[in-house]
């Protein structure tokens, strides 16, 4: 949660620094939220299977799986997201200071 916290910080701090767009910025701090939203869903998921059960049981690996599965799939979503909405102005600003 913690690493994903500061990933999605950092790139609000950009988008403001890249004045980008209000509607832009939306679609970035949805994208930020939705992760931690998902990581959160996981955690909670993870303890509750850890407070029914300390044994290993094959269909709670899978439900922890299944859940880590759903941060990735935001997470992926979340760089798409980033890519689309950063990319083009970090180009320009890039190309701007090094030429």
């Amino acid at each position: 949660m913690v690493i994903h916290a500061i990933f999605g910080s950092v790139v609000i701090v950009v988008g403001v620094a890249l004045k980008i767009s209000m509607t832009e910025m939306i679609f970035l701090l949805a994208a930020v939220f939705l992760v931690l939203v998902a990581e959160a869903f996981n955690t909670a998921l993870e303890k509750t299977i850890d407070l029914y059960t300390k044994e290993r049981n094959h269909l709670a690996h899978i439900a922890k799986d299944v859940a880590a599965g759903a941060v990735l799939l935001t997470s992926i979503y979340a760089v798409i997201i980033g890519l689309i909405i950063l990319g083009p102005p970090l180009w320009k600003f890039i190309s701007t200071v090094f030429n």
